[in-house]
């Protein structure tokens, strides 16, 4: 069976009410990305970003899997064990719409990890400095998300799966971000077939591209892949 890999950035959840890093009115737009999403922010001012991260945690509680989601999740369903779905995003609006084993790169929102021992836990609606480990009770509780200046994870899992695609497809995500604006590349190197599904067409390489709002483009390219399209 067809082996495809999906890519998912903020376009995708960005019809649920997640805002993007380019919105001009957006919950990023109200913070400096260096003090809220960096080691040093964190070690310079632990309360401003735990005060970020629990804005942002009510936005998601707030929130909704949109049709992308759905169709996502769908596909991923009928076609069991062919369809990898990998995320630069940290919400949990994938898993919420039924897809299972989402690979989280910059990490989860909804959850926690201890900056001492690194054990991870779910992430209570609000969090603070002094919250102890529920492991090792230093008080050095963070979001389990990945900073700038920090590796993504699940890479060595990542790299394989496009090694192993027959097509690889990004879905409203920027091509400006490394490491996941290689994977096109990485793909293609491996012989996939490659597909942009965007709100506009980025400057990357891909063998085609289907532009328009997540909600509307993803439900129909499922809608094609699974045969009940149009094409």
């Amino acid at each position: 069976m067809q082996q495809i890999v999906i890519l998912t950035g903020a376009g995708v959840s960005a019809e649920s009410g997640l805002g993007t890093f380019r919105d001009k009115d957006g919950l990023w737009t109200k913070y400096d990305l260096e003090e809220v999403a960096t080691p040093q922010g964190f070690a310079r001012n632990p309360a401003l970003v735990h005060d970020f991260y629990n804005a942002r945690r009510a936005n998601l509680l707030a929130a909704a899997p949109n049709p992308a989601h759905v169709a996502l999740a769908r596909l991923q369903a009928t076609r069991p064990g062919a369809v990898t779905l990998i995320t630069q995003n940290v919400d949990d609006l994938h898993e919420r719409a039924g897809a299972r084993e989402v690979i989280h790169m910059h990490g989860q929102l909804m959850r926690a990890r201890c900056a001492a021992c690194a054990h991870v836990w779910d992430a209570p609606p609000v969090m603070a400095p002094d919250d102890p480990c529920p492991s090792c009770a230093a008080p050095a509780t963070r979001p389990d998300v990945v900073w700038f200046g920090e590796f993504p994870y699940h890479m060595e899992r990542i790299g394989a799966a496009l090694e192993r695609a027959d097509l690889f497809v990004a879905i409203g995500t920027s091509g400006n971000v490394y490491p996941a604006a290689g994977f096109v590349q990485e793909a293609a190197m491996a012989g996939a077939r490659t597909l942009e599904l965007n709100l506009e067409s980025t400057a990357a390489r891909f063998d085609a591209v289907r532009t328009g709002p997540a909600s509307v483009v993803v439900p129909a390219w499922v809608d094609d892949v699974l045969g009940q399209g149009a094409g």
